[in-house]
């Protein structure tokens, strides 16, 4: 085993001296000359910060009511105004911002890893077992994503993981499909053959050498895929089936203030905004990231 991994060392030796670096170092560069991407990054790293530190910003906790200041309009101290149970609006945005970065990104990870290993799986070995995967991907393509999140949550049950399993699967067909397609085209490849050559095996040669120049295409799809799940998330909570209150979930304070939207527009407002703004954050990061990873673009 051990000559084999000396062989391969030695192989992308000669086949990549020092080119991820610089491919990468260059990606950065066209990425950078990108405003819309670069907003868009400052944007989510605006999104993990409040994410991470929403104990200390958050002037309240989320779940802290005064019913003697129910509807209250922004002022200097509920900058967001309060619901109808007197919480402070922008206490809860600040803390909801955690619940859509652990939701948005668990569930593209889930989504990466299920339909990542079996598009590598169709792709790589093709036949009987590329016609049964894709075929189990049709299927789940031919159910549009909300309904068959809404019937996952149905049966599994109305609690974060349950809620991020049932995104997750809706979006696993177009990454296997995405996957599928980049190994079709380097599985042939020189370097995979002189791999295989050396004597990897098939597990070898999938995680080390195909998956690896094949994660592209999944990277951006993956940064488009989170803005998604976040959308379909606070979507399944609009309807009342996904995260519940008092977990202050956007979705779900969006459902909570749609009563009162005449006389207290704030309560759906500042939610609605924080929605938006992260979506258009990840779109534009994406759309960006795409631009620079294609090779057709240099410069």
């Amino acid at each position: 085993m051990s000559t084999v991994n000396q062989q391969e060392q030695n192989l992308e030796q000669t086949i990549t001296p020092d080119k991820k670096k610089s491919i990468w170092l260059d990606v950065w560069r066209r990425l950078r000359k990108n405003k819309a991407a670069m907003v868009g990054l400052g944007i989510i790293i605006l999104l993990f910060v409040v994410a991470i530190f929403a104990d200390f910003i958050a002037p309240f906790t989320y779940y802290e009511q005064d019913l003697r200041n129910r509807f209250a309009t922004p002022d200097a101290i509920h900058w967001f105004g309060t619901d109808q149970f007197g919480r402070c609006i922008f206490s809860r945005v600040v803390h909801g911002a955690r619940i859509s970065l652990i939701v948005g990104f668990l569930t593209i990870v889930f989504s990466v890893a299920t339909g990542g290993l079996l598009g590598a799986l169709a792709g790589f070995y093709g036949g009987i077992i590329d016609n049964i995967i894709m075929r189990f991907t049709d299927i789940i393509l031919a159910i549009p994503n909300l309904l068959l999140a809404i019937a996952v949550v149905a049966a599994l049950g109305m609690d974060l993981n349950n809620v991020m399993i049932a995104v997750g699967i809706g979006s696993m067909p177009q990454y296997a499909r995405i996957l599928r397609a980049s190994v079709l085209t380097i599985r042939d490849q020189e370097f995979v053959e002189a791999a295989r050559a050396s004597g990897a095996n098939d597990l070898r040669l999938i995680t080390k050498h195909i998956i690896p120049n094949a994660l592209a295409p999944i990277i951006v799809q993956a940064t488009l895929g989170v803005a998604g799940a976040i959308l379909t998330v606070a979507g399944l909570s609009f309807l009342g089936i996904g995260l519940q209150p008092p977990i202050p979930e956007w979705g779900a304070m969006l459902s909570s203030g749609r009563g009162y939207i005449q006389d207290f527009t704030h309560m759906t407002v500042f939610p609605g905004l924080a929605i938006m703004i992260v979506i258009l954050g990840l779109n534009m990061f994406g759309d960006g990231l795409r631009d620079a990873l294609d090779p057709k673009l240099k410069d």
